[in-house]
């Protein structure tokens, strides 16, 4: 489909292949560009946002999701995300179809991608080796007139390398026959959180980053003749973190020319997915999660790798349990990310050096047979979730302390219209004496690690309706009590560290 209508301007083809496909309404996308903090703390932006995302309803009980992560510009997410809907959801899919299809179908779809992709940017390479021919050797003295005409070349090869360069990691969700598929090319993620009837929240990351850290793509790399010892050491391949992108000109045909990759016998950098599933969603409660490498980082970067994708989670069931929209609770979650990320650098914490930056970020959040609050009403008579960071240490990834990762503010009076509703963290109606709590198992589908905490909410001591009144700085007495916290924490990790990572009062 893509290459069938190259005759037409690309922003004509774009917009007739998916012009009449309907979005899918139970997806809310939230968007932030990226940024680059002053010593001040301002931040500016450094470059227009290159994410990309789409959400489409097809027919046949067909869903497609995709997020996308462009970097050199955003030319090469904007085609992909055009192109993937226009090479699978115009009829190429039905519900006949077996795993083994769709596997095929959104292999070929990327391949399709790729290909198309390279054919767009055909004419300016022609141009680009074309105007090569014409500037003189670097130790020719020029004439005035010639060395004009020379930067008027130079100038347009400038533009032209613009044109060819930058590339994009993309992940998509396939949602068909009620079964779901992850195709993954890069470093975006994709979390299945499900909630059980007794309010645990189980979260699978589906797949894992193709980065230079990925022990699979290291071996890949190594038996194509490159060195996987230094690109594990230099973290990045042409100034990204991935072993597989869509387009990258320079990386994909030119790869003898970069250091790292010389030794390659074929094509190092690929753009093939790697596809999981089908994982069956019948009877399944919860959402999906599709982020970008940008908000993964930022989160990461402010409070460290290791309970990343259950903060999220805890984040989006938090927000879920109080927005009336998904558009509002995805872009919810997206702000706070970006206020944690720039409250570190402000704060000078150990910190602060990973978090003077980030890229632009998406998430995008499809729910699967998940209620949404009314919005006027949230738990506990109004009173709002907030996630609480719960310290983490690998070495004791399989310790039971109780930890329960959301607790609920107690609201003001005026919100109150004595009503209690239903927590969409865990069934059944809180008291307004128990707060609600969230409790989280975390499973990674490669490494088998699974760690799960649960709890009563003892640890979380709430004044029932009585708001507490701010004082003239505006702060409201302390309400949690933390001590049973730090009782089991520290005798967790009863090494002498229990002064680090932040915790008591500080």
């Amino acid at each position: 489909v893509c290459r069938r209508r190259r005759s037409l301007t690309p922003r004509e083809q774009h917009q007739s292949w998916t012009d009449d496909l309907p979005l899918c309404q139970m997806c809310g996308v939230g968007t932030a560009p990226n940024c680059v903090y002053g010593p001040d703390g301002k931040g500016t932006q450094s470059h227009t946002n290159e994410d990309g995302h789409l959400r489409f309803r097809g027919e046949d009980g067909c869903f497609l999701y995709g997020v996308f992560n462009g970097y050199d510009g955003s030319r090469v997410a904007s085609f992909a995300s055009q192109c993937l809907t226009a090479e699978l959801l115009l009829g190429q899919l039905n519900s006949s179809h077996t795993d083994n299809d769709v596997r095929r179908i959104l292999t070929q779809a990327f391949d399709v991608v790729e290909k198309s992709y390279f054919e767009t940017i055909d004419d300016a390479l022609a141009e680009k080796a074309n105007l090569s021919n014409y500037l003189p050797p670097h130790n020719e003295n020029v004439s005035f007139h010639h060395s004009s005409q020379s930067q008027k070349v130079q100038d347009r090869l400038k533009e032209l390398e613009q044109e060819v360069s930058g590339g994009a990691t993309a992940v998509v969700a396939l949602i068909l026959n009620n079964k779901l598929y992850i195709a993954n090319v890069g470093t975006n993620r994709a979390l299945l959180c499900k909630s059980s009837s007794d309010g645990q929240n189980q979260v699978l990351q589906i797949g894992r980053p193709h980065s230079t850290d990925n022990e699979d793509e290291l071996q890949r790399l190594a038996a194509l003749g490159v060195d996987s010892a230094r690109v594990r050491q230099a973290g990045q391949i042409a100034g990204q973190s991935s072993t597989r992108r869509l387009g990258d000109y320079p990386v994909k045909f030119n790869y003898n020319e970069i250091d790292l990759l010389s030794a390659a016998k074929t094509r190092p950098i690929i753009a093939e997915p790697e596809i999981h599933g089908s994982q069956s969603l019948d009877s399944v409660t919860g959402f999906l999660l599709l982020m970008s490498e940008g908000l993964i980082n930022a989160l990461e970067s402010a409070h460290g790798p290791e309970q990343a994708n259950q903060e999220i989670v805890a984040m989006v069931a938090a927000e879920l349990a109080q927005q009336s929209s998904l558009e509002a609770a995805a872009q919810s979650v997206v702000d706070r990310i970006k206020r944690l990320h720039h409250d570190v650098y402000v704060s000078g914490r150990q910190r602060a050096t990973y978090c003077s930056r980030h890229e632009d970020m998406t998430l995008l959040i499809r729910t699967l047979n998940y209620t949404l609050a009314d919005g006027a009403l949230t738990p506990t008579q109004g009173g709002r979730i907030y996630p609480v960071s719960v310290p983490y240490s690998n070495s004791q990834s399989t310790s039971k302390t109780s930890v329960t990762l959301s607790l609920v503010m107690p609201s003001q009076g005026t919100l109150t219209n004595g009503t209690n509703t239903a927590s969409t963290l865990e069934e059944g109606t809180p008291t307004p004496g128990q707060s609600p709590t969230a409790t989280l198992q975390s499973t990674n589908t490669q490494t088998q690690s699974s760690s799960s905490s649960s709890g009563d909410g003892s640890l979380f001591r709430q004044r029932g309706s009585q708001a507490a009144q701010p004082d003239e700085t505006g702060r409201v007495p302390p309400y949690v009590d933390f001590s049973q916290f730090y009782r089991l924490w520290g005798s967790d990790h009863s090494d002498g560290q229990s002064t680090q990572g932040g915790l008591g009062p500080q």
